[in-house]
């Protein structure tokens, strides 16, 4: 079947889910997921769609405008005012996620690469499907969602310094002090200078901005938005931290109304392709080899979350009820546990077992996990006052 036939059955399929969704009053992110299990290639449904690559370049440019859209609420002076919910909320989570991925590795593998490649596809939250629950839940001005996307932000910071060492390990290379100190360097100047220039460049933009026309102006904004997405990666970030530094560069200027207005349907339109390739890549058929694996796994996933939000947000003098909502947004993973399942099917110095296994055990956490996350996010109100009352944030 040609790409043209494959794009129309997933706009249809992405439109019913759509429906179904507001008509459930659920996000419509697990469903967009579930259609690509239910359409893709894996057993035993008819595999109408594969994944191509005109349609993973669709579900990265989703990903990209997601994450700019999110950076066009996080300007540079609400990310200074919330720098110790970022390092507080990143380093809790690291320490805890981190940890609890480690030992499960430990546990499954004993001490090797594998275990330290697990860790990584256990630790990372997933940026794209917790954005779009922020957005689809009306929660990106909730006091407690500056810690929630301090925490993404640190996150997607530790996995580009975590991916040259996962590559390292995949491969039996030795990863010397030199390369990850020199790795680290680059990161911290190419994020320094994005926001240096988020601080002095806004003025400048909007002279530039009044004087072009609507149709200039959006091809000028996508050129940013994927031009900052491809330096990040040479960069050795990943191209979603570009494209969230990108909106952050513009969040602080006149023309970010603008923008958001035009670009709004082109987000939504990748979006919905970016998670319904989520579900082309989840192999349920291969749930018999990998469900002892999963079961672990799902338990430390959500419960490491879940507890590390918790612990974060006490520390940074939040309530009962906000700590709970910050563990519940931060339980959804996605694309870097794939990328990395993916790093590690290739690591020739891993173990065959684990690599025959471990695209189809992350595909799995990642929709076990993303449904489950979504459905905690949008109940965590009731729960949290179920729970604990309701408390308001205390003062530090």
């Amino acid at each position: 079947m040609g790409l043209i036939p494959q794009l129309a059955i997933i706009l249809v399929a992405v439109a019913v889910m759509s429906i179904v969704g507001v008509r459930l009053r659920i996000s419509a992110i697990p469903l967009f997921i579930l259609a690509g299990v239910l359409l893709g290639p894996s057993e035993p449904f008819p595999g109408w769609i594969e994944m191509s690559q005109p349609l993973f370049l669709l579900g990265e440019i989703g990903v990209i405008l997601l994450l700019f859209y999110l950076g066009l609420e996080f300007s540079l002076e609400r990310i200074l005012q919330a720098r110790k919910l970022v390092l507080t909320g990143g380093s809790v989570d690291l320490l805890i996620n981190g940890g609890l991925g480690l030992g499960l590795g430990f546990l499954l593998f004993g001490v090797g690469p594998e275990a330290v490649l697990m860790a990584g596809i256990i630790y990372i939250s997933s940026s794209g499907v917790i954005t779009q629950a922020l957005f689809d839940f009306r929660r990106l001005a909730d006091d407690e969602t500056d810690l929630v996307l301090g925490t993404l932000v640190f996150e997607d910071i530790a996995i580009a310094l975590f991916l040259g060492v996962a590559s390292g390990l995949a491969v039996g290379t030795a990863v010397s002090g030199p390369a990850i100190t020199w790795r680290v360097l680059i990161v911290v100047a190419f994020v320094g200078a994005f926001l240096y220039a988020s601080h002095k460049l806004p003025r400048v933009i909007d002279r530039l901005a009044i004087k072009i026309e609507r149709e200039r102006l959006v091809l000028a904004a996508l050129a940013l938005v994927i031009g900052s997405a491809a330096l990040a990666e040479e960069a050795g970030l990943s191209a979603p931290v570009g494209a969230l530094l990108a909106g952050i560069l513009l969040s602080e200027t006149d023309v970010r109304d603008r923008i958001e207005r035009h670009l709004f349907g082109l987000r939504d339109f990748a979006a919905a392709i970016f998670f319904f390739t989520f579900g082309l890549q989840v192999d349920l058929g291969a749930f018999g080899q990998v469900w002892t694996w999963l079961a672990t796994g799902v338990v430390v996933a959500i419960g490491g979350k879940l507890v590390g939000g918790w612990l974060a947000g006490r520390m940074t003098g939040f309530s009962k009820r906000q700590s709970f909502t910050v563990g519940t947004s931060l339980v959804a993973r996605g694309e870097f546990t794939l990328i990395l399942a993916q790093l590690a099917a290739l690591g020739t110095a891993l173990s065959p077992e684990f690599r025959e296994r471990i695209v189809s055990f992350a595909g799995l956490l990642v929709l076990v996990t993303a449904a489950v996350g979504v459905l905690l996010m949008r109940e965590s109100r009731t729960l949290g006052r179920a729970l604990f009352g309701s408390t308001r944030r205390q003062q530090t």
